[in-house]
Parts: C-alpha cells; sequence; structure tokens
C-alpha cells in the first residue's frame, strides 16, 4: 500500500484535476514492490489489460493505492490495482486549508496489468 497527497503540481488541469497517470505511476510502485516481495527483484511491467477511472482526483487529495497478485506463470504475474481517496481537500474562500476523512474510502481508479521477471532474475524460489 502506497498513500500520498496529491500535489499542486499534480494538477495539470483546470479545477485542480490531477492527470490520471499519477495513478498509473502509483501502481507502478505498487507493482514493483509486490514483485520483490514475490520474487526478489524489481521485474518489468509489460502492460496494463484494463484500466478505469472512476472518480476524479484533485490537488490536495490522499490517495491509497493497493495492489495483490492474482496468478503466477513461470515469469509473468497478473495483478491488479486499486487506489483509494481516503481525503478530501475541502478548498473554499473562508477556511481554504480545510480537508474531510472520505468514509468509507471512495474508489477513484481499477486497473490489471502484467508483470514479468525473467527466470534468471527470480531469486525467491517457490
Amino acid at each position: 500500500m502506497i498513500r500520498v497527497r496529491m500535489a499542486s503540481a499534480d494538477a495539470h488541469y483546470a479545477g485542480r484535476l490531477v492527470d490520471g497517470a499519477k495513478m498509473l505511476q502509483l501502481f507502478g510502485d505498487v507493482a514493483t514492490e509486490l514483485l520483490i516481495r514475490h520474487d526478489g527483484d524489481e521485474g518489468l511491467f509489460v502492460a496494463y489489460e484494463q484500466v478505469e477511472f472512476k472518480a476524479p482526483v484533485y490537488g490536495g487529495d490522499y490517495v491509497e493505492a493497493y495492489g495483490r497478485i492474482v496468478s503466477a506463470g513461470n515469469s509473468s504475474r497478473k495483478m491488479e490495482f486499486y487506489a483509494f481517496k481516503v481525503v478530501r481537500a475541502e478548498i473554499d474562500s473562508k477556511n481554504p486549508s480545510a480537508a474531510e476523512v472520505v468514509d468509507p474510502p471512495e474508489l477513484v481508479t481499477f486497473a490489471t496489468g502484467t508483470c514479468v521477471v525473467p527466470k534468471d532474475k527470480q531469486r525467491i524460489r517457490r
């Protein structure tokens, strides 16, 4: 799991909207950790099979990204990823630093993808 606050610099569009590619960057980091834990190597992300942007993310929001390996072949690892908004930045003219916990967390992005760890790089044998 990775928790990160979306910075003002992450907001590339009008209204403080964060580019969806930022969620994919988080998923790449989650995948790297999963592969290190599973194989002892960072491996390579080779493809996204599915990406769904479910809700907008804005500068100031806090997002948690999760992933899991759903199947493992000889060198390929199929994964699922989820990103949830856990804190919503409240921007208003009276209190621009206001924020609120999102309970329950809001699913903002879902994806599936495949990573590969070549056999000669796998340090953890299963």
